[in-house]
C-alpha cells in the first residue's frame, strides 16, 4: 500500500464521518421541533396549579373546574351521599378496588380513601369518564346516584366508583389540598 493510498483512505474516512454527524445534525433539527410540540403548552403551564374558593358551595352542591385542560368536579357531599359511599367496601366493588388518588397512593377504593376529609364531606375528582374520556353528568344521576356517562352508559356511585358499564377504572381525583378552610389547591 502506498502513501497516496493511505492519504486517500484517510481523507474518504473523514468524508464519512463529516457526512454522518452533518446528517445527524439535519435529522435532530427536523425531529426537534415534532418532540417540542409535544411539551405542554405556555398557557398549560401556567396553570399547573390553582386556588379554588369553595366557601360558597353548600352540602349537595358541585363546583366544576378547568385544570389542565380537564374538567374538575368539586363536590361538598351530603350526609347521605357520605352514608351511600361508606357503606360499600371496597373488596365489593365489582370493576376496580384501587382508590385511583395520588394524595393516597396504593390505597383501596373505599369512600375514605377517595375523599379528601376524614368526615368524607369534600370529594375532587377529574370529570373524565375512563372509558372513552366523555364527560359523566352529576347530582345523583346513574343507578348509584352519583354520576353517569351517557354516551356509553358507565354508573359512578356517590363517590365516583365505577360500579356498572364499560369504564374500566374509577374516576381519577387530582392532586388536592386545603390550604385553609375554603381554599383548595390543585396540583
Amino acid at each position: 500500500m502506498s502513501h497516496a493510498d493511505d492519504h486517500e483512505s484517510t481523507r474518504r474516512d473523514f468524508i464519512y464521518y463529516a457526512t454522518a454527524g452533518a446528517g445527524a445534525v439535519t435529522v435532530g433539527a427536523a425531529v426537534w421541533p415534532l418532540v417540542n410540540q409535544m411539551n405542554p403548552s405556555a398557557d398549560v403551564q401556567a396553570l399547573s396549579s390553582i386556588f379554588v374558593d369553595v366557601g360558597g358551595l353548600d352540602a349537595g352542591s358541585q363546583l366544576t373546574v378547568n385544570f389542565l385542560g380537564k374538567p374538575v368536579f368539586i363536590r361538598r357531599r351530603t350526609e347521605e351521599e357520605i352514608a351511600a359511599g361508606r357503606e360499600v367496601p371496597a373488596d365489593e366493588l365489582p370493576i376496580d378496588q384501587q382508590s385511583r388518588n395520588p394524595n393516597k397512593p396504593g390505597t383501596d377504593a373505599s369512600d375514605a380513601n377517595r375523599t379528601m376529609d376524614d368526615a368524607g364531606e369534600w370529594l375532587v375528582m377529574t370529570g373524565v369518564c375512563t372509558h372513552l374520556g366523555c364527560v359523566p353528568l352529576g347530582n345523583g344521576a346513574g343507578d348509584f346516584g352519583g354520576w353517569f356517562c351517557p354516551c356509553h352508559g358507565s354508573h359512578y356511585d356517590t363517590a365516583g366508583r365505577i360500579r356498572r358499564g364499560p369504564a374500566p377504572e374509577n374516576l381519577h381525583i387530582p392532586v388536592a389540598t386545603f390550604v385553609d378552610d375554603t381554599t383548595i389547591q390543585l396540583g
